[in-house]
């Protein structure tokens, strides 16, 4: 057996980039809320990697037949063959189980959202990418969850603070995922994946409604501000940013380029944990709560 080949199918398996994506999330929800080192922070982001990784998992024993199809996924394990079903079904479960069990010793309600984010995601978003183009928005709702469960990991409380946080993320993954529906368009149609939010496909329409949800990220960055949770510090990081991004949104609607949707991609994965660490940073150098 090739280790390094191995290596390189389970870090596919699990799409452990973006695993690790989640948990910066998780982490600024954390420190927002308080928490400190420890034991802690190793269960939360440990936890968070494992449950992820076993949604993208199940998401790909799902699609093994349809990532056959697609030039961007063909190269995964399963439709390489280089993983049997069963190994992909053991690697689920083995990680569901841990990371569970670590969100479990932070608290009960920690474990209870990371299973909603796994069960949601791979059982309602992954089956509904081939039914309609608002998957994206119910998609939209387990991918804000790693914030909020950051949160809660110290406060054991659904409550605005986790709440303003979520919204946060669920508004900026309308453009972010768009943006990346848009630039795969033509090989999400090869297995019949309806990601666009418009069924024009990369229209007008469907940039009109891109750039329009970049614009109410503004508005929504503003949340923890009007709930007295942060200071003018965040007021004014969260509108520069939240105009540039828009922008970036507008650019592609005035073009419709490929190379536009390119841009306003990366620039979602940048200003995400910016917007975030804002938070964390405004609360413990600049905020002072009356």
């Amino acid at each position: 057996m090739n280790i390094s080949q191995k290596i390189k199918d389970y870090v596919l398996f699990t799409k452990f980039r973006l695993s690790f994506s989640v948990i910066i999330s998780a982490l600024s929800g954390f420190l927002f809320a308080g928490g400190g080192t420890g034991l802690e922070v190793f269960y939360l982001l440990v936890g968070g990697i494992l449950v992820t990784a076993a949604s993208n998992g199940t998401n790909q024993i799902i699609e093994r037949k349809l990532d056959i199809l697609m030039n961007r996924t063909n190269k995964r394990p399963l439709p390489q063959g280089n993983m049997s079903v069963l190994e992909a079904v053991i690697v689920v479960v083995l990680s569901l189980g841990v990371g569970s069990w670590m969100l479990y010793e932070l608290n009960l309600n920690s474990m209870i959202l990371g299973l909603t984010a796994y069960v949601s995601y791979a059982f309602v978003y992954t089956p509904l990418k081939r039914v309609t183009p608002w998957s994206v928005i119910v998609g939209a709702f387990p991918g804000a969850i790693p914030p909020m469960l950051g949160a809660i990991a110290v406060t054991n409380e659904f409550g605005p603070m986790p709440g303003a946080l979520f919204f946060v993320q669920f508004v900026w993954q309308l453009p972010h995922f768009w943006a990346i529906a848009w630039i795969s368009h033509e090989d999400y149609q090869k297995a019949g994946f309806y990601l666009l939010p418009s069924s024009s496909g990369k229209s007008k329409t469907s940039a009109f409604r891109i750039a329009l949800s970049a614009l109410m990220l503004i508005p929504f960055t503003l949340f923890p501000w009007v709930l007295d949770m942060v200071g003018v510090f965040s007021v004014l990081a969260a509108s520069v940013l939240g105009l540039f991004f828009f922008l970036i949104a507008y650019k592609l609607y005035l073009t419709l380029e490929d190379k536009d949707a390119k841009k306003l991609m990366f620039a979602s994965f940048i200003y995400l944990p910016l917007i975030q660490f804002v938070y964390v940073i405004d609360k413990y150098f600049f905020f002072t709560n009356p």
